[in-house]
């Protein structure tokens, strides 16, 4: 086959999974042997299970997905499976072999390299951090030296100098490619398409171009979908108010009209649906606990990891009403565990108020029962029983009637982070605390997020690797474990 042959077709595929929740509609695509490509839509429109669709792990409905002289395909998902978490290193990547490989430690030591990540392979998974998790992650995907590789959102959790190593490492990869990220400003920096899969169409969408090639063709087509809509609109209008004229006239005039309105009803048939645009959350307030005064958290030393080893440090932080700090430092410091033992109370030398209402955004969205009903979820922790006071303030995350319906455990990594956003405006914390907040959520809902975390009047501690997340929020004070 050519270098640039066919590597992979969609042809009128379909799934869903039931008839409330359809993925695919008769999707057609197709991607090019060497080619770069973004996978980009809306929360919970479906994205990974396309991905799950190209593994074979979901089979369509209907239609065919065509595969050019059978590719390997390797998939390098958001998260690290719950049941792989107590697995070393060294059976972690065992299990990317349907057989077992002799030069195990080989490959693992060499593909740990690309990835720019120390790992002890008798270390468990669980102990490391979550930026360290997201290479191991990758480098699962490479050691299989697939054909096809796809990405689910790569850079979640990665430090500045992890998203600018995967990003070197994409340039120069010569195989087949599609990365799902809400990172534009990476996405931009080495794609060379889009497919863009609507939440409301259930369609793909392909695109030549970087994410703001596809936008600008996307604004382009809307408006000419609307001046065809409003020419054919016109004429429309123009063939009712004649049919209507000539029916009154009667005689052979009657049949004149009933051209007129027959002509009318094929212009309705022309006319498009325009394409709508992602829909975004509205602008919230998460509520600060009520009657805080004083000092409400004090932090006289911190733990953090070097070269694998928890080491004490001094410090003197203070925090008060309406103050806000950011925890900085690489991937695998111990910002997660810090922020951890500070929810639980269990940190040694930091000191919370009694009484403090503690909110914890974690990353790995823990904190959410996943056999819960999204429903029953927001309801364990708002402060009333009013219904009313619950799906108004869910309805603004997105989180519909038929969300509500569903197991925490069946929504996407994304709508699983704005169910955690609705909880907290729920409980009304008096401490908030955040590990990265941006992670699966749509690049579209980050300013509505950051203005809420900008005008929240709590004491917040946030941790985030987004600089231009975090240069939208006040930030009263760094403390960064790494010094």
């Amino acid at each position: 086959m050519a270098q640039n042959g066919m590597l992979l077709r969609f042809d009128k595929v379909s799934f869903g999974y039931g008839p409330q929740k359809p993925i695919l509609d008769e999707v057609v695509f197709s991607v090019r042997r060497g080619a770069k490509l973004t996978l980009m839509g809306q929360n919970g429109s479906g994205k990974s299970t396309l991905f799950h669709l190209i593994t074979g792990e979901e089979k369509p409905e209907g239609g065919q997905i065509n595969m050019e002289q059978k590719p390997a395909v390797a998939l390098a998902r958001q998260v690290i499976a719950r049941d792989q978490m107590k697995l070393t290193v060294r059976e972690f990547f065992a299990e990317c072999f349907k057989e077992k490989k002799y030069d195990l430690d080989l490959r693992i030591e060499e593909i740990l390299k690309v990835v720019n990540l120390h790992a002890p392979l008798d270390k468990a998974v669980k102990s490391f951090s979550g930026g360290q998790q997201a290479r191991l992650l990758l480098a699962s995907a490479l050691i299989q030296d697939p054909d096809l590789l796809l990405l689910d959102e790569p850079t979640n959790n990665l430090d500045k100098e992890g998203i600018a190593h995967l990003t070197r490492f994409l340039i120069d990869y010569k195989k087949t490619c599609i990365v799902i990220s809400h990172d534009a400003d990476f996405l931009n920096s080495f794609t060379g398409g889009v497919l863009y899969l609507d939440v409301f169409t259930h369609k793909i969408e392909q695109y030549v171009g970087d994410y703001f090639d596809a936008v600008s063709q996307i604004a382009v087509r809307i408006e000419k979908e609307e001046m065809k809509n409003a020419q054919l609109a016109k004429e429309i209008q123009e063939n009712k108010d004649k049919a209507n004229f000539f029916a009154n006239k009667g005689g052979r005039m009657r049949l004149l009209a009933k051209r007129m309105r027959d002509k009318a009803e094929e212009l309705e048939e022309e006319k498009v649906d325009v394409r709508r645009e992602d829909k975004t959350i509205r602008p919230f307030v998460i509520p600060s606990q009520p009657n805080l005064s004083g000092e409400i958290v004090k932090i006289s030393s911190y733990t953090a990891f070097k070269n694998h080893k928890l080491v004490t440090r001094p410090c003197a932080v203070s925090m008060r009403k309406k103050e806000h700090l950011l925890l900085a430092g690489p991937n695998g410091i111990g910002k997660s565990t810090f922020l951890e033992s500070l929810a639980r109370g269990t940190a040694k030398g930091i000191e919370i108020a009694p009484g403090t209402s503690i909110g914890y955004y974690r990353q790995d969205f823990s904190t959410l029962n996943f056999e819960h009903t999204v429903y029953e979820s927001l309801s364990s922790v708002m402060k009333g029983d009013n219904d009313h006071d619950l799906r108004s303030p869910a309805a603004g995350f997105l989180i519909n009637s038929e969300l509500m319906k569903s197991k925490v455990g069946s929504l996407s990594e994304g709508q699983k982070g704005l169910v955690a956003f609705a909880q907290l405006v729920l409980q009304e914390p008096g401490l908030l605390i955040l590990d990265e907040p941006t992670n699966h959520i749509n690049f579209r809902h980050l300013p509505m997020i950051a203005q809420a975390l900008d005008k929240y009047e709590g004491v917040m501690i946030l941790v985030s690797h987004v600089p231009d997340f975090v240069k939208q929020i006040k930030i009263d004070e760094i403390l960064d474990l790494g010094k």
